[in-house]
């Protein structure tokens, strides 16, 4: 059981007042407030230990070193990676997916060949394959779905060609929290012989991830979307993969030899990480992933869950309420339009009464156009929100309602 008076008071910001009105902050699919001991971490780093890692032999560069390092395991020990060199450090899950389109395209595809996405896919997920397009000729194919927001699995097995070179994919929808039976997807692209690529941002967050037991060649992630920084995320990839895919940038830690007449690559995982690393990021995700790993996945994912329910029951007697996304298995994510109301005015005067939740289209346009729609709201939740806030919530829609 979470103790979730306590765990408030871990979130400082969570106690602020917005137009005089308690803050009730439902907009964690965006970004997810920091607990205290990540903020100090960030502090502690740079008033502590800051100095450019790897190669300094002095002693602040080699903690710093040290530090890093250790981030990078507690990485690989929280989603169950079999080795810390699979793990690669990312500005996000955007770069992570652009890495994987880039250097996969250019090693393993030719004009013509094919990569499945889903209807439901971030613009993340679509546009650096997009880019790919353009300049080598590849071509996307797409997994629908029913009206429940759920994809048709026997669709997805029709869309494999000889041509199909990877699957990428959501485990969970930003807009309309479906969980996708992504262990199931991934073994049926292993039978075609096609590797697979997991869109983690909405799923690690909120549910236990061993990528050992998915199987998928890789997995990416957001570090402000689990209550760490922003500006820092995770690429995991099987070594072998990572081996085979030629690097995305170049520069800086990536090399391990460089003359006029040739560069020598560095070895996993460095070789992915061009540049200067973000050292402090990265030893502050991992505290946001201790931080998580005490109160448990097991726990978050259930009180999410209960907190889920109480929200959609609620939600649904408001008189002219549509829900968008109805799938039986389904994260703590509610997308919804209240008659015709449009979804920036309510989110708006949601706004005044001190309610964060999100509006517009939410990097899915293409789910947009599917749905018929222009956008919607919508409210995520996390292991800091309450009934009480769903309380507020439900009685400042109302309010709304009753001003159109």
């Amino acid at each position: 059981m979470l103790d979730i008076e306590n765990i408030r008071k871990d979130f400082p910001i969570l106690s602020h007042r917005i137009y005089d009105k308690p803050l009730v902050y439902l907009d964690n699919g965006a970004t997810t407030q920091k607990p205290r001991c990540v903020v100090e971490k960030i502090a502690y780093e740079y008033y502590n230990v800051n100095a450019n890692i790897h190669r300094g032999v002095h002693f602040l560069s080699q903690e710093a070193t040290e530090a890093h390092e250790e981030a990078r395991k507690t990485v690989q020990r929280f989603i169950h990676a079999r080795s810390s060199n699979e793990i690669i450090f990312t500005r996000g899950t955007t770069e992570s997916i652009n890495l994987i389109a880039s250097s996969f395209t250019d090693e393993c595809m030719s004009e013509g060949d094919e990569v499945i996405v889903s209807v439901m896919e971030h613009h993340s997920n679509i546009v650096p394959w997009q880019i790919q397009a353009a300049k080598k000729g590849i071509t996307l194919r797409v997994i629908p779905m029913n009206e429940k927001g759920e994809l048709l699995l026997d669709e997805y097995e029709k869309l494999f060609t000889e041509k199909t070179r990877l699957v990428s994919v959501t485990y969970v929808s930003n807009v309309l929290g479906t969980i996708n039976p992504v262990k199931e997807m991934i073994r049926i692209a292993h039978e075609h012989g096609v590797p697979v690529l997991i869109d983690g941002a909405q799923s690690t967050p909120h549910m236990k991830v061993d990528v050992q037991d998915l199987d998928a060649e890789f997995y990416v992630f957001s570090g402000h979307k689990v209550y760490g920084p922003a500006g820092i995320g995770v690429l995991y990839g099987k070594e072998e993969w990572l081996d085979r895919l030629p690097p995305y940038q170049g520069g800086g830690e990536m090399i391990a030899t460089v003359s006029f007449e040739k560069t020598v690559f560095n070895e996993l995982p460095y070789k992915f990480e061009a540049g200067t690393p973000d050292y402090v990021g990265s030893t502050a995700l991992a505290e946001a992933l201790r931080y998580v790993d005490r109160l448990g996945m097991k726990n978050i994912a259930a009180y999410e869950q209960e907190l889920l329910s109480y929200a959609t029951q609620k939600l649904q007697a408001i008189e002219g309420m549509r829900i968008f996304g109805t799938a039986a298995e389904k994260g703590a994510v509610i997308s919804f339009l209240v008659g015709n109301i449009h979804h920036y005015d309510m989110g708006m005067l949601l706004d005044r009464l001190g309610i964060a939740v999100r509006t517009g289209h939410h990097c899915a346009q293409p789910l947009m156009q599917a749905l018929g729609i222009e956008g919607t709201v919508r409210a995520s939740l996390s292991f800091y929100n309450t009934k009480e806030e769903i309380d507020i919530l439900v009685a400042g829609i109302e309010r709304v309602r009753k001003m159109f």
